[in-house]
């Protein structure tokens, strides 16, 4: 196991292969994806980021383009494997820089929101939770967050609850504020501009990201939509299957 993380993005890797680079969702960090890596690392060389505001991480009021950038920069190369937050930061890069794209695995992911009225009032309520997250603590913040419907059928074991404590109030903050879903552009008129192999996962359970999902994987010229049984956090809930499709998938990928 190896860790960097000086003036970049903090990274642990893991494992040998074909690289594959991990990019959590928000109140997460690369400690958080329960036994994925692990499940992944007889196949693979799997780099494990904190992104901006996250982890051992700084970057704290990066945008999702700077965000992207950052996580190019330690990543390299590579099949990167976005969830949720993570998902987004990687069609950015995808867009961004495309040499770097050796393929994509979206689990929960959306590419924005095209109204304007609807962007604005994710914007109002994202600067909303990082004042609450400000005035509840993280401890408490995080039992009103795991709480919610998306990550149903987690306990605090598989939600890695432990590793999301070590987290900073103030970086979590800042992540609303400059990566929310509603400060994003809307990527969806642009995705055709990604030539990559794609893997779209949501899970079963999930009808908001499995119709999310369904539209993503038609708009990328080059990807395939699958369901896992599970809700929002699949990879959390099933890592034997999502690391046997990631696998699979792959693999397919290089033969073809």
């Amino acid at each position: 196991m190896t860790a960097s993380g000086t003036n970049g993005l903090h990274t642990r890797t893991i494992g040998s292969g074909p690289r594959l680079v991990l990019a959590h969702g928000f109140t997460q960090n690369g400690d958080c994806w329960g036994e994925l890596p692990e499940r992944l690392a007889s196949q693979f060389e799997v780099v494990l980021v904190d992104l901006p505001g996250h982890g051992r991480s700084g970057h704290d009021e990066a945008d999702l383009w700077q965000a992207a950038r950052l996580l190019g920069q330690v990543g390299g190369p590579a099949t990167y494997v976005g969830y949720s937050m993570g998902g987004r930061t990687a069609l950015h890069l995808a867009l961004q820089s495309p040499a770097l794209i050796q393929g994509l695995v979206l689990i929960g992911v959306t590419a924005g929101i095209e109204g304007a009225e609807e962007r604005m009032a994710r914007i109002e309520a994202d600067h909303a939770l990082a004042d609450r997250l400000g005035e509840l603590g993280l401890d408490n913040f995080l039992d009103e967050w795991l709480a919610k419907p998306l990550f149903a059928g987690l306990d605090d074991v598989s939600a890695a609850r432990q590793a999301r404590l070590t987290n900073r109030v103030e970086g979590l903050q800042q992540s609303l504020r400059y990566c929310g879903t509603g400060t994003q552009e809307p990527l969806w008129p642009r995705l055709a501009e990604i030539a990559a192999a794609a893997l779209v996962i949501a899970g079963e359970e999930d009808k908001k990201f499995t119709e999310l999902g369904q539209r993503l994987a038609a708009e990328l010229p080059a990807a395939e939509f699958t369901t896992v049984p599970g809700s929002h956090a699949v990879h959390l809930q099933a890592p034997t299957q999502v690391a046997e499709l990631i696998s699979t998938t792959t693999e397919a990928w290089r033969v073809a």
